[in-house]
């Protein structure tokens, strides 16, 4: 897709579509009047009988009839002045461009009023939203789409911008943009596509195009480290789809010793095993590796910016079947760190997976901050809904950046209490702990068993449950998988790099 800035005749821009952005509560600005003026005052028309009103997303449709080079004219809202920012931005922009795009509109000019946005800010919420809004997944579809890919989106403002800002932040959101539909493409694609071994393949695909270096530890490799989670999780497709775990470094700053650490929960196919999941949506589990996706889809953003930092992810990467090789309730498995966990729940696998992969991390790399992300607990569905993912920690500045990385990124989230209280419920007679604290603050204590294995690095738990897919068409979510929380992973990376 080409996204540039331009400034010039709106009337004169060659396009299938022309958007003009409109606020709720504000006069309209030169360029709504120079539209307004070629098509004959129906611009005005339509806000003096209100089917114009300019609230966020509202999209109106005109057909330029040949008065301007454009076949349509679409004025869209951006709600009220005073409450625009990057996320809303994001959100309009989106929604315009996919449903301009839905009517087979792939050449689009936007129009832009001023805003209190910095023009990098514009640029790359602009991209990010031409790339999000118009993304559909459609590999195994045997029809013809109806509609293209939007091939180009011209910016246009009344006054001269910096055209180099512009495309340096246009450049940044289209490198994340491209991230994130990398992670719902993997996140999208049914288990028989993606098991552990694709996810390595992909992994390291990332990694020849982003100068990311990966290393890929085997079965063999995790039985001489002793990672008795992923091996216990794992021990039903020992055969078929044995374990990954997937390794990558990316040293963009100076020194040695790494600056952040990321583990996702690569689950590519969760049926509960010997405690076996309800048929009912058991189909979404190919969604369990949500949290792996992001992470290797955010090393790859994070190496094509060539950020001033070093960063180490780590994916455990494995299905959760039932069979006779499968590991049970009851079982005691002895951990990379050399805990010990009674199993209660077989369904409480993506705890284990990660807590190897949290530990082996911790000794290995020493970072200096440790982010997991992973589709945990149900619980944080029925907590949060699909709108906010949740966070536990155990060093607030830490969470603090998180959360401010987030909203930047316009992915909502909400820390959780991690009060040692609640390290009771999961406490065991059998082992050091047992992997389900019972029903009640479900999220919460997932999230503290995973603490457990990060000792005193600063750590934060991400719980993308509710948010790493979803049935939404709203803004830059789209049905299906969602890419969070690979922009809060990039947003904070390039804050810990001073950028």
């Amino acid at each position: 897709m080409d996204i540039k800035l331009i400034t010039g005749d709106i009337n004169k821009i060659k396009a299938d579509a022309v958007i003009v952005s409109i606020f709720e509560d504000a006069e309209g600005s030169e360029l709504e009047k120079d539209l307004d003026k070629a098509l004959a005052g129906a611009v005005a028309e339509l806000r003096k009988k209100k089917e114009i009103r300019g609230k966020a997303s509202e999209l109106t449709v005109i057909h330029s009839l040949g008065k301007i080079n454009a076949a349509k004219a679409a004025i869209l809202g951006l709600g009220k002045k005073k409450e625009l920012d990057a996320a809303r931005l994001r959100s309009a922009v989106a929604d315009a461009c996919r449903g301009l795009q839905r009517k087979n509109n792939v050449e689009l000019a936007l129009a832009l009023p001023e805003t209190s946005l910095s023009v990098s800010d514009i640029g790359r919420v602009t991209a990010e939203a031409a790339y999000l809004g118009s993304y559909s997944y459609r590999r195994h579809l045997t029809k013809e789409a109806e509609y293209g890919d939007i091939k180009s989106l011209v910016v246009l403002f009344e006054t001269k911008l910096d055209k180099d800002e512009f495309d340096r932040g246009a450049r940044k959101g289209e490198i994340t943009a491209q991230a994130i539909r990398l992670a719902r493409d993997m996140a999208n694609e049914p288990s028989n596509h993606m098991a552990p071994e694709d996810m390595a393949d992909i992994a390291e695909k990332v990694g020849r195009e982003s100068g990311v270096k990966v290393e890929v530890l085997d079965r063999k490799d995790m039985e001489k480290l002793g990672m008795g989670g992923l091996l216990g999780v794992s021990q039903a497709s020992f055969e078929k789809h044995p374990p990954k775990l997937i390794i990558m470094r990316y040293k963009g700053g100076d020194g040695e010793s790494w600056d952040l650490a990321l583990v996702g929960k690569g689950l590519t196919f969760d049926t509960g095993g010997i405690s076996i999941k309800p048929a009912d949506k058991m189909e979404d589990m190919k969604f369990d590796m949500s949290g792996g996706a992001a992470a290797i889809a955010a090393m790859s953003a994070i190496g094509k910016l060539k950020l001033k930092i070093n960063v180490i992810a780590a994916v455990p990467a494995t299905e959760n079947m039932p069979g006779g090789g499968a590991y049970k309730p009851g079982d005691v498995l002895k951990m990379f760190t050399g805990k010990t966990v009674e199993v209660i729940s077989t369904d409480a696998e993506g705890r284990l997976i990660l807590a190897d992969a949290l530990g082996y991390l911790v000794k290995e790399a020493k970072p200096r901050a440790i982010i997991d992300m992973a589709t945990l607990t149900g619980a944080c569905v029925i907590a949060l809904g699909g709108i906010t993912t949740a966070a536990i920690t155990n060093n607030q500045p830490l969470c603090d950046k998180v959360i401010r990385a987030g909203s930047v990124a316009g992915e909502r989230i909400w820390q959780l209490p991690a009060y040692d209280e609640y390290k009771e419920q999961y406490k065991s007679d059998y082992a050091d702990i047992k992997n389900v604290g019972g029903r009640p603050a479900g999220t919460i204590t997932a999230g503290l068993f995973l603490g457990e294995f990060v000792g005193e690095t600063p750590w934060v738990h991400l719980d993308i449950a509710g948010t790493a897919y979803g049935e939404r068409e709203k803004g830059h979510l789209t049905k299906g998988g969602s890419g969070v929380p690979v922009a809060t992973l990039v947003s904070l990376a390039e804050m810990l790099a001073g950028e």
